[in-house]
């Protein structure tokens, strides 16, 4: 059954990233069942159960006669975070990481400031640990970003409200983006630190305004970072590949 699972979520990867790549136009079929089984070596069970995930995901529609086609942008479940992956991989281009930025400042202080009404011992207890792991990261050299990344996460869980939690793992691909690129910066995560520590003492101490202040100052810094790299044209990170670590501080 494992095995079958992995078959489905492979072909439904394979599909899924050809579309959002544009290798097959708006409004065009994708290629006809015997053809896909004899391209990607799985059965037509497996091809349907696949199909089905992508008119989910609203990349597809399908129809008697006219196959399966491929909608347009505007259709698409950015909110689904398979599909937020096939766009990273296809190549971050400026009007996503634009788009993201503002759902990102819209979001994320509003999240934060139920975070401070609403946070439990041990969302905080969480939040603490995304922190510590953040701060020897920089101290000891590690993985920076994935403990960034589980800050902001856990702060968006803290604010214990179920369509802002399913919001962040839309987030997660701008929030990766901006994360590797202040990790690029001199000494940018070590000047990030205090940031977070002001945002987690905020909603910590229950002072949802302060909290909101907190996070508007890290969320505007991350934006002007990521609007110094589409200036200068440099190559955006790509999230198929493992983050960069730090080295350990001299």
């Amino acid at each position: 059954m494992a095995t079958m699972k992995n078959v489905h979520g492979n072909t439904v990867d394979h599909l899924g990233e050809a579309i959002v790549a544009g290798r097959y136009a708006t409004g065009a079929s994708i290629p006809p069942e015997p053809k896909l089984c004899e391209e990607l070596g799985v059965s037509r069970t497996v091809i349907r159960e696949s199909v089905k995930s992508l008119v989910a995901k609203g990349l597809v529609s399908t129809g008697p006669k006219v196959g399966t086609r491929v909608l347009p942008e505007e259709a698409w479940n950015w909110f689904d975070p398979d599909v937020i992956m096939w766009k990273s991989k296809s190549g971050l281009t400026r009007e996503f990481l634009q788009d993201l930025q503002e759902l990102r400042r819209v979001v994320e202080p509003a999240a934060v400031r139920m975070a401070a009404e609403r946070a439990t011992a041990q969302d905080l207890a969480e939040i603490e640990a995304a922190y510590e792991g953040m701060r020897k990261a920089v101290e000891e050299g590690g993985d920076y970003v994935t403990y960034d990344l589980r800050f902001h996460q856990g702060l968006l869980r803290a604010c214990r409200n179920r369509m802002m939690v399913q919001m962040s793992k839309a987030l997660s691909a701008l929030l990766r983006t901006s994360f590797e690129i202040s990790t690029t910066r001199k000494d940018g995560p070590k000047l990030s630190l205090p940031l977070h520590r002001a945002v987690l003492d905020a909603v910590a101490a229950h002072d949802p305004a302060k909290a909101e202040i907190s996070i508007l100052v890290l969320i505007d810094g991350a934006r002007q970072d990521i609007d110094d790299v589409l200036a200068t044209r440099r190559k955006l990170p790509s999230l198929n590949i493992p983050a960069q670590r730090l080295k350990a501080a001299a």
